[in-house]
């Protein structure tokens, strides 16, 4: 199983930089998620071990946070080495996930963890400002993205 920086530093790698394009911290933290959450579909296993709270601006793996958390708002760099040693499942979710999501812009991504049930329930009771460690639990993310699989008949 991997961790959930190796997951953060794959999609850091996958951005075209030259043709103009950025990722910051909160748009990191929606791929991170939406890859646990498929993987929990596509291979009924976890992507990584450590959770997800459901934050005020959507999904957070506290530990991604914190070794992104310098960088707030803006662009976070390419990482120097980009060799990373996933299976060719995982790999395949990951790719899943960017071509699924990697176009869309941090508001688009957190607007639509917003809208999605396993952050709400997460959530459930909270002011939407309040901060929260509450866990994403991954039943509740499997149940509720294995309805948009689309499988071949």
């Amino acid at each position: 199983m991997q961790n959930a920086l190796d997951v953060a530093k794959y999609f850091l790698c996958r951005v075209d930089r030259d043709a103009g394009d950025t990722i910051s911290a909160l748009k990191l933290q929606k791929l991170v998620y939406y890859a646990q959450a498929w993987s929990l579909v596509l291979r009924n296993k976890p992507l990584f071990r450590e959770d997800l709270q459901a934050w005020p601006h959507g999904p957070v793996v506290y530990e991604v946070w914190d070794y992104y958390k310098a960088y707030k708002h803006t662009d976070i760099p390419a990482p120097k080495q980009c060799k990373l040693n996933f299976s060719d499942t995982e790999q395949e979710v990951l790719e899943e996930v960017w071509n699924a999501y990697g176009e869309l812009s941090a508001r688009q991504l957190e607007k639509l963890t917003h809208s999605e049930e396993p952050w709400i329930e997460a959530r459930k009771g909270l002011d939407p400002s309040a901060k929260s460690q509450e866990v994403i639990s991954h039943e509740t993310m499997k149940s509720y993205y294995e309805k948009y699989l689309v499988t071949e008949a």
